[in-house]
């Protein structure tokens, strides 16, 4: 087996920031009205700026196969230059088409050669393991390198378009037209842009990272869907599928748009992060003192004390001073989130020979964990 180096990691954020304020004339007014829940979203999440792939005049600037080439090309130079990569692994939760995959149409605006590529779907896990199957193929000996991506462009999923037929087809049963709350909060959430890194199977340059070890944790067994799209939930908390619905019924039912069970999320993302977090401590025979920097992507500022106190309950307590966070400034990015937090620490000019860091990325669509421990070369 191959050691794993993390060499190279590039960001890509689309256009120029965007402030709370801003974020309805982007994302356009439900059935002409301001929303309510927007204030009260923003408050908790804490987050003040975010980018979008819409410029101001609400044109749309890039596609998320486009953001993704836009990050790769950023992590080449003349001494590593896309013909070089050998694997493309990429994750994302919002695929611009259900076919063909993510992974391909990356690889169709690269155009760059052969390689074997890979599509990891799901929520914000789907970084993670994208970067696993990257870390695995690297370690194996099938590849000396391997570039892994995550990204979103969720913008377009919530413009008000989205949810036009829905408000039209209320208002035709004479019914209150507000878009229910499950429906909304992501709005208020979500944003774009993508993270790239190159792995290679030696050091390089003045800092690299080595994986030491990835692991991952599902929950599906036992908890429902509490992040969705493409369906409507069930009573019995089943999803039925959007091709089991007539396709007048799809605008109807804004069954495309991403719902949030917010109820079941705060009920129990904290507590099985932390459940998670201390298995894969005893996995790897690893406590918090053997962590220099912790870098948890959390959805909202909300949920920091909680996670907080979760792991202390366990025994598993993370002081504050090793946490390192930017959702403030980038917004939550989904899959690229903790791509985008590890460049902005790789690069800080903190980092020193020796030091251990641990990725943290939960994932509410049917609660998974995934993490990640590196050491600095």
């Amino acid at each position: 087996m191959k050691d794993v180096f993390i060499t190279r990691i590039a960001k890509f954020l689309p256009n120029r920031p965007v402030t709370n304020e801003e974020m309805e004339e982007r994302l356009g007014y439900i059935d002409g009205k301001a929303s309510k829940a927007r204030r009260i979203v923003l408050r908790n999440n804490q987050i003040k700026e975010r980018y979008y792939a819409i410029d101001a005049d609400g044109t749309i600037t890039h596609n998320n196969s486009e953001l993704t080439k836009e990050v790769i090309e950023e992590l080449c130079d003349e001494n590593f230059s896309t013909a070089d990569i050998q694997l493309l692994s990429c994750g994302t939760s919002s695929p611009d088409q259900i076919l063909p995959s993510h992974a391909a149409m990356v690889h169709g605006y690269l155009k760059n050669g052969n390689m074997e590529i890979n599509s990891a779907s799901g929520a914000c896990c789907s970084g993670m393991n994208a970067l696993k199957y990257g870390y695995l193929s690297v370690k194996s000996g099938q590849v000396n390198n391997a570039v892994c991506t995550g990204s979103e462009r969720a913008s377009t999923w919530f413009k008000s378009k989205i949810y036009e037929n829905e408000i039209a087809h209320l208002k035709a049963l004479e019914e209150n037209p507000i878009l229910s709350f499950d429906k909304e909060f992501l709005r208020w959430m979500l944003s774009d842009g993508a993270g790239a890194m190159l792995l290679e199977n030696s050091p390089k340059g003045d800092i690299s990272l080595k994986i030491e070890w990835m692991e991952g944790f599902s929950y599906a067994f036992e908890m429902g869907a509490c992040m969705y799209a493409g369906g409507i939930k069930k009573e019995d908390g089943n999803l039925i599928p959007w091709r089991e619905f007539h396709s007048d019924d799809w605008g109807k039912k804004s069954l495309f748009a991403v719902h949030q069970d917010t109820k079941l999320l705060g009920n129990n993302i904290l507590v099985k992060g932390a459940e998670s977090l201390k298995m894969a401590y005893e996995k790897y025979n690893i406590t918090p003192e053997d962590v220099d920097y912790y870098l948890p992507h959390i959805s909202s500022f909300y949920f920091k004390n909680g996670l907080y106190d979760e792991m202390e309950k366990l025994g598993i307590k993370m002081p504050w001073e090793k946490w390192f966070l930017n959702l403030d400034k980038v917004g939550n990015v989904g899959a690229a989130s903790i791509y985008l937090m590890l460049e902005e620490l790789m690069y800080s000019g903190k980092l020193k020979k020796g030091d251990r860091i641990l990725l943290g990325v939960p994932e509410s669509a049917r609660f998974s964990y995934m993490y990640a421990y590196l050491t600095v070369h």
